[in-house]
């Protein structure tokens, strides 16, 4: 597996209108847009910072991932996302070293991405999202 740069660092936000303000009003940086993703059940907007992002992540369902993980722990870091040259690969060598992942194949994900996380109890509490562009 070959790991590039941190990708996005995704924060779980009630409001991205709300929140986006933060980095552009306060920080003077520029939103992508906003992106619904479906089945994640979540609306996404990305803020790029040099080669990196900020992904912020709104619920679209209260049964949602997003809004239990802000109804267990508020509103901020979700998860930080690795970009790697080949997602397929890196799951079935993270696989053979007996790493718990949440997900053994790639799934869609924002902006196009392939993504796929390690289970947090394999990385010390840490939510790592894999992703593949």
């Amino acid at each position: 597996m070959r790991t590039l740069k941190i990708d996005h660092i995704g924060i779980a936000v009630k409001s991205i209108e709300e929140a986006s303000k933060i980095y552009t009003e306060l920080l003077g940086l520029k939103m992508r847009g906003v992106e619904e993703v479906a089945d994640q059940k979540v609306k996404v907007a990305f803020i790029p910072v040099g080669e990196s992002e900020v992904e912020l992540l709104e619920s679209t369902d209260p049964e949602g991932p997003i809004a239990k993980f802000i109804e267990k722990y508020g509103e901020g870091i979700q998860h930080i996302a690795f970009q790697v040259d080949d997602i397929e690969k890196a799951l079935e060598e993270l696989k053979q070293k007996g790493v718990r992942l949440i997900d053994e194949k790639p799934r869609y994900g924002a902006g196009g991405a392939k993504i796929a996380f390690i289970h947090p109890k394999a990385t010390k509490g840490v939510l790592i999202e894999l992703c593949e562009r």
